[in-house]
Parts: C-alpha cells; structure tokens; sequence
C-alpha cells in the first residue's frame, strides 16, 4: 500500500506539460497527454480485477506463501520497472510495469486469507483490523514519501523515478522477510479446478444473490465517482492550484490521516447505535456535496479552501465503507457471505478500472469535469440505495421474525 501511495504525488509530474520529468512526446497536446493518463491509471486496477480471484484460487491449490512470493516479486520488478521507464521515457515499459504490478498486487486477498489460516476465533477481527491499520498507514506515508522523494529541491538527486527506487527496494525487503520468516499457513490444499472466468462470473453474481443486487450496483457507483475525483485531482492540484508535488503529496496524506481518524472516532462511536442503510444515505450525501464543493472552487484560489474539505470528505468515505460492509454482512445468507464479499471486491476493482480509463478521456476536454461528473455519479449512487434500502430492511425485519 505504500508503493501504490507513492505513485500518487508522482503521477502529475509525467503528464504535465512543463514538468521537468514529463515523459510524453512533446509534439502531444495536453489533452492527448491526459488521455495517456487515463490509460497508464487503468491498466493496474484492470489486471488487478482479473487477476485477484485467481491469485485467491491458486492460494488455495499451491499454497499461501509460494503465491506471496510469487507475487510480491511481481511487485517489486514492477516498479524498477516503472523507474527506469520514467528516467527513460519509455512509454511501453511504463504500461508493462504497471500491468505487472497489476497482475501480481492482488495478494491483498492473500495476506487476509493468511490471517484468517493462523488466528483463533477470538482474535480474527482484531488481527484482521490490524491489516486495516496497516492500509491506512501506506496510504497516508506513501504520498507524503512520494512527494518527498521526488523533489529536487529537497536533495537534488531526487527526481520523479526515485520514490520508485524506493518502493522496489521495501519490496525485495518484503519478499525476503517473507521467505525467511513466514511458513506455510494452509495445510487443506483445494483440488478444485482453477476457474479463469471467475472475475466475470463476480460480476453476474452481484445481480443474482439476493439483496446484493439492491446494494453492489449504489456501491459500484459511488466508487467510480470517487475514482473519477481521485485520478485526477492530483493533476488539478498542480495545473490550477499551484501545487508542487511535495504540496500534492502532503494534502493526500493529509485526507488519508482525516480517514484514519473517522475510521477510529466517527464509525466506531456510530457502529451498532445507527442502522447501516440510514449512515449510507447520508454519507453518499454528504460525498457528493464535497466533490461539488470541490468542483466550485476557483482556480487558485487560497490552499485553506482546499485543505477545509477532507475532515468531511474523510468522515463520508469512512462511514461509506464500513457501512456498507455491514448493511451486506447483515442482509445476505451466512452460507454466501464470503462470497457475497468476493463479488463487492470485484466490483470494487472495476469501479476503479472503468473511471480511471474514462477520465483521460473526460480531463481532455476540463480537468475539473472529472470531479463534477465523480459528484453526479455518487448522487445516482445515493438515489439508487434510497429506492431500494426499504426492501433491504424488510427482508432483515423478516429475518428477525423468522429467528
């Protein structure tokens, strides 16, 4: 999660026109180079939908820690990869690196099933809220160091290919701590044919499993209008605010610490006091009026203007997740439950995928319309769960009475 956090301040700097790490042609317009962005941002979460059932499957026919290993190389090739496809402005490495990364980062899912193979009972959720520590800290050092390390001003051997120097290095310090210390944590090995269709076969799920088609569709919108507002704020930042990447990697850890605080103060205090779908119609509410406010500021305007939104926006996305894990925790059989949460992951990822490919095509015409067209797209998200949550509580009143 650090690596992928790194990436963020970084990413503005390849693209923009002036930047003196801009790696496409300089015969490119800004809105070609936009849509390169587009694409160079999808590749990664594309490979990761496809690819992420399947690294859960082949976990379970070979093993934990082979698929660990296997795949936190993948990871750190990657990104020497993309280093040295920055200092060369080579276009076609940059992609391959990032579909590399792509295809082998989503052990996320592998490292929870080790969790779940060695705690007790009684310590799985705390182990398990452990690793959401853990993601909210790589988020939040990730573009701070990013920014840090690519900023010439700071040391002046630093340049945009450093932070990636750096994360390939934290992640040969990774794999050799996992091939040192960790042992084999499943002794069932599936014998069970690996399924390539599953990723697809997720999707068609979402709309067959009761109750979860009246949920994962909301859930899917609002996350692609939250990717369309993060893909390319970063961007914005720098173009129409004056930003350097330092500036630009200090707001998102800022946002990533205000997340961290909402996970620890708002939804814990919230949690089992408030029914779930009421939190969710309120948080998606509350998401659309930031990216409006967002999108209504005036270009270079004063930085406190910018830095007044994530406590809000930090406290929507907080209650957003949390919540809606419980509303499907609560409102799907125990007996499909894990599956239940496959499907969300994979729609999760395709929701990043999708946005992430359009909004070069969306920043080309206005950068900002990225961010309105994120805020219309948590509201139908919004409008979608307020026509169906009332259907969601009969059927867990109906549970109730059957208990």
């Amino acid at each position: 999660m650090l690596g992928i956090g790194i990436l963020i301040p970084v990413f503005p700097l390849l693209i923009t026109h002036g930047s003196e790490f801009r790696v496409t042609p300089l015969d490119w317009s800004q809105a070609e180079s936009f849509i390169f962005a587009g694409w160079l941002l999808a590749v990664f979460p594309i490979l990761q939908f496809f690819c992420t059932p399947i690294l859960g499957q082949l976990s379970d026919k070979y093993g934990r820690r082979k698929l660990l290993i296997l795949s936190i190389s993948g990871t750190a090739v990657s990104y020497l990869l993309f280093a040295y496809g920055i200092l060369t402005r080579n276009i076609e490495l940059l992609f391959f690196s990032r579909m590399l990364d792509g295809a082998s980062g989503g052990n996320i899912s592998i490292a929870q099933a080790v969790i779940g193979d060695v705690s007790a009972a009684k310590d799985r959720a705390k182990n398990f809220g452990l690793v959401g520590v853990s993601i909210g800290l790589g988020f939040v050092l990730g573009p701070f160091i990013g920014g840090k390390l690519s900023d010439p001003a700071l040391f002046i051997a630093f340049n945009a290919a450093t932070p990636f120097w750096f994360a390939g290095a934290l992640s040969f310090v990774n794999l050799m701590l996992v091939y040192s210390y960790l042992p084999e944590t499943s002794s069932l090995k599936s014998t069970l044919k690996i399924d390539y269709n599953k990723p697809l076969h997720n999707i068609f799920k979402s709309f067959m499993i009761p109750n979860l088609r009246k949920i994962i569709p909301a859930l899917f919108l609002y996350n692609a209008g939250f990717t369309f507002f993060t893909t390319f704020w970063g961007i914005i930042l720098l173009n129409q605010f004056d930003f350097t990447q330092g500036m630009v990697g200090n707001y998102f850890a800022y946002l990533g610490l205000m997340i961290i605080f909402a996970q620890g103060g708002v939804v814990r205090r919230l949690s089992g006091k408030v029914t779930d779908y009421k939190v969710l119609y309120f948080s998606f509410a509350l998401t659309a009026v930031c990216l409006f406010a967002y999108y209504l500021i005036p270009n270079h305007a004063a930085h406190i203007w910018i830095y007044c939104i994530p406590p809000f926006l930090a406290i929507a996305t907080a209650l957003s997740k949390a919540f809606s894990s419980a509303l499907i925790a609560r409102t799907t059989d125990p007996s499909v439950l894990g599956e239940a949460m496959g499907v969300n992951s994979s729609t999760n990822a395709l929701a990043q995928a999708i946005p992430s490919l359009l909004a070069g095509y969306v920043a080309a015409h206005q950068a900002r319309l990225t961010v309105l067209l994120g805020a219309l797209l948590v509201i139908l998200a919004g409008i979608y769960f307020a026509r169906n949550y009332r259907e969601c509580d009969t059927f867990i009143e109906n549970t109730k009475v059957k208990k």
